[in-house]
């Protein structure tokens, strides 16, 4: 009997739009001879399993449940596509925990810390990772001003908020006279900011996961923006360039694969992750930037593309990870 999969998406963020945009491409990408897959849309007004046709049918939260024709459906395993909260904060990792139900994520643990940007450098740095100078702020902190930033840190710098993925608040400073503005747009979308120092290089981002306790690596990608940086527009609306697999030199790529490996056993990962780094030339390091445990999988997504560079099948690859949530 084939077992049976709740795919969740949707969220309570504006990353919700990237979960219906991966979650379009994962539904297509089910290996339907193995897996029963429903589609769990997680929203602010109720959760929701939504069938190919008719009506959309609550779920039972007491122990994620839902009803089809008369009959109980109870999940073996969550494939989680849902970006920002609560899937990627690791809200619904530790309610699946409770619940004893796989899924195809890190844990609870892991997601609520690389949910949070600053943490997420600083246990990196620990781990003797390279990362780049930051400062961390808070909302309610109002004696911090533009100066003392600019005391600790030099121009350029990147402006972000802490949790939260997709670039979304995200601005890149040049200017002293910018800084305030971009404080303010970053707050809009959180109570805590990361202020970090720009590094320059190149970009780059790799995939990686764990199928058969083996921790694999995908193949890389350059990530070249038309804009000042990649932000959601470059991100998600093509105004960017992304080669893969990358045109770097074998030491290059080893470099980034095994400091990418390092960080997904630093941070005790599972399932797919992405993680970003700039190269520096300079000092011939990669510069670990943030772990995006609950990477996109939309059409515009770079993981996808990871995939098919490495002659995987998307079929396959969601398959992999599936059969992993369960050992």
């Amino acid at each position: 009997m084939k077992k049976k999969i709740a795919l969740v998406t949707g969220g309570y963020s504006g990353e919700a739009v990237i979960s219906y945009k991966s979650a379009i491409t994962i539904e297509n990408n089910i290996d339907t001879q193995k897996w029963d897959c429903y589609k769990i849309d997680i929203r602010t007004d109720g959760w929701f399993y939504i069938p190919a046709e008719g009506e959309h049918i609550a779920v039972d939260k007491n122990d994620f449940s839902i009803i089809v024709n008369g009959k109980k459906i109870i999940f073996d395993a969550v494939l989680i596509g849902l970006h920002g909260t609560p899937g990627e904060d690791g809200k619904l990792q530790g309610y699946f925990d409770c619940l004893k139900i796989p899924y195809t994520s890190c844990d609870a643990a892991t997601s609520a810390l690389t949910f949070n940007k600053r943490y997420t450098v600083a246990v990196a740095a620990f781990g003797g990772m390279h990362v780049a100078k930051s400062l961390h702020l808070f909302k309610d902190d109002t004696s911090i001003t533009s100066s003392d930033i600019l005391k600790e840190l030099k121009l350029p710098v990147f402006v972000k908020p802490n949790n939260g993925g997709s670039s979304i608040g995200m601005s890149k400073v040049n200017e002293a006279n910018d800084l305030q503005a971009a404080l303010e747009k970053a707050f809009k979308e959180d109570d805590q900011v990361l202020v970090e120092e720009f590094i320059k290089g190149r970009e780059f981002t790799i995939g990686v996961f764990k199928t058969k306790g083996k921790i694999i690596p995908l193949p890389i990608t350059e990530v070249i923006s038309k804009n000042d940086f990649f932000d959601f527009n470059a991100k998600y609306e093509g105004a960017s360039t992304e080669v893969t697999p990358a045109a770097i030199d074998p030491s290059m790529a080893d470099k980034i694969s095994n400091a990418a490996k390092k960080a997904y056993s630093i941070f005790n990962c599972n399932g797919i992750v992405r993680i970003d780094f700039i190269y520096d030339e300079q000092s011939g390091n990669p510069y670990m930037l943030e772990i995006n445990t609950v990477p996109g999988q939309s059409e515009a997504s770079i993981v996808p593309q990871q995939v098919k560079a490495m002659n995987w099948t998307l079929k396959d690859f969601y398959s992999a990870l599936i059969e992993e949530c369960f050992n």
